[in-house]
Formats: C-alpha cells, structure tokens, sequence
C-alpha cells in the first residue's frame, strides 16, 4: 500500500479523541431509542426529501434535526483517521498487514451483510444495515491493531 495515500502519524490522535466519544455517545442513544430529529434542528439543504407526513422535493432546504448526521460524520471522521494513519516507522511489513487487514475487513464486512439479509428482517435489518455503515471500518481497525500487537510492532514506540 503506498504510504501517500495515508494520513501523517499525528493525525492518528486526533482520531482516536474524535472516535471514541461520538462512537459511546452514539451508541448509547441509539440503544436507548433517543429521538434524533427533536434535537439540534436547523435548516439543511437536501439532494432529496421523501418526508411521507409533509412533503417530497429535491434540492431545498429543510429543517431537520443534525444530531444523528454530526455523530455519523465524527465516528466516519475519526475511524478514518485512526486507520489511515501511518505508524510512527511505516515499513512493508507493516503496509502488508495494513493491506491484508483492508481484505480480511472487507471480506468479514460483506459476509455480515450476506448474512444479515438471509436471517434478518423487518426492521431488525434495518437496524444491522445502520450499524453496517461503521463496521468496515471498525472490523478493519481492529484487526490491524491485533495483527500489529501480535507481531510485536508498537505504533507508539518509545
């Protein structure tokens, strides 16, 4: 994997600040069933609306509650940065765990879905569909750390 596409390796922290909080934060008022829209509303410019109470339309600005999308665009942000971030001695080695783990996360990420949408329905399937959009990234996360742990690699060296 060529180093030019990554992130410098001090970026790695601000990742790290701006994921962990907005990941708790949403997943707790997404387990508890916190209602997004009565939140934070300001008026947003929306490609498309499909709001069934009011009205449908494209490209105008609504009113809608911000709370769900800011938390979306931090964790999206923040497992970003944390993954595409150099180790402090980026090397080969270390560019073929990031790669295959990137393969592996896929994979895993995909067979989710397969099978989310053979045993899952209704609104269940909704619900893994949502969480779905942070797994490839989190999948991937975590089994480049564990494979760097395994192979004896800090990314924080002394």
């Amino acid at each position: 994997m060529k180093t030019q596409f990554l992130f410098p390796h001090r970026f790695k922290i601000f990742g790290w600040m701006l994921f962990v909080p907005t990941f708790l934060i949403g997943t707790y008022l997404y387990v508890t069933d916190f209602e997004f829209d009565e939140h934070l509303k300001l008026p947003v410019f929306s490609i498309y609306n499909d709001d069934w109470i009011f009205s449908k339309g494209i490209f105008k600005f609504i009113e809608n509650g911000v709370v769900d999308e800011l938390l979306t665009v931090l964790i999206v942000i923040g497992a970003l940065l944390i993954g595409f971030s150099k180790t402090r001695k980026e090397d080969e080695y270390i560019s073929k765990i990031r790669y295959e783990s990137l393969v592996w996360a896929t994979y895993f990420n995909f067979a989710v879905i397969l099978f989310s949408t053979l045993f899952f329905y209704g609104f269940a399937y909704f619900h893994v569909m949502v969480g779905n959009i942070f797994t490839i990234l989190i999948f991937f996360i975590v089994r480049f750390h564990y494979k760097l742990y395994k192979a004896n690699i800090s990314t924080d060296e002394e």
